[in-house]
């Protein structure tokens, strides 16, 4: 019991710390409602849990072992960051007050949560590196993975849930004109700072 707790620490401070995924949470809380924010952090959750459960497995041994591999999904992760920072670049619209303010869809902001977690292979490495340390060898491995992967996505889930209902209070405050224009300059060029510093590591 003691390990799993100092485990959950663990989990919530890289949890917490600020990321692509963190900032998409805001983002979506701030410009498109507490609900699709919620969306895109289940999209999140999942992509989390099966990058975990990936980690145990023969696939995030390869990923982490192969340069090839390893290089060509960071890309994909990295152009995926881009474009997502361009994509805010672009927006030239107002934040409203109302919550169903934008034509996207939650299916869409469940997609982009799933894809930033899951396009980053460094999370694959990370997983790799901290689950078996956790894992007590004499008991059983999958259900002690199992557990240890689920914690950390309802981790997540609760962990953006905070964030988010603090973007969504703090909003008027932020953007107090309902002009989101110096929002998404701000959110776009970070993204894309993600991405070039994801394309641009070595591990």
């Amino acid at each position: 019991m003691d390990i799993y707790l100092v485990y959950i620490g663990v989990a919530m401070a890289t949890i917490s710390l600020p990321g692509p995924a963190v900032l998409l949470t805001i983002n979506n809380s701030i410009q498109k409602g507490l609900v699709k924010a919620i969306s895109g952090i289940l999209g999140v959750a999942l992509g989390i849990l099966l990058i975990a459960l990936i980690s145990a497995t023969g696939l995030g041994v390869l990923l982490e072992q192969s340069v090839v591999a390893f290089t060509i999904l960071k890309f994909v992760g990295a152009a995926y960051l881009v474009y997502l920072g361009l994509k805010m670049l672009r927006d030239k619209s107002e934040i409203k007050t109302s919550m169903n303010t934008t034509n996207t869809s939650t299916l869409k902001c469940f997609f982009e949560g799933f894809m930033v977690s899951t396009s980053n292979p460094k999370a694959i490495i990370f997983f790799i590196s901290i689950l078996p340390q956790f894992i007590d060898k004499t008991q059983d491995y999958s259900s002690q993975l199992f557990i240890l992967a689920v914690t950390f996505s309802i981790l997540v889930i609760i962990i953006h849930m905070l964030y988010a209902i603090f973007a969504v209070i703090a909003k008027s405050k932020l953007l107090p004109h309902n002009n989101k224009s110096l929002f998404n300059k701000i959110s776009g060029s970070i993204f894309i700072s993600f991405g070039i510093g994801l394309a641009a590591s070595s591990r």
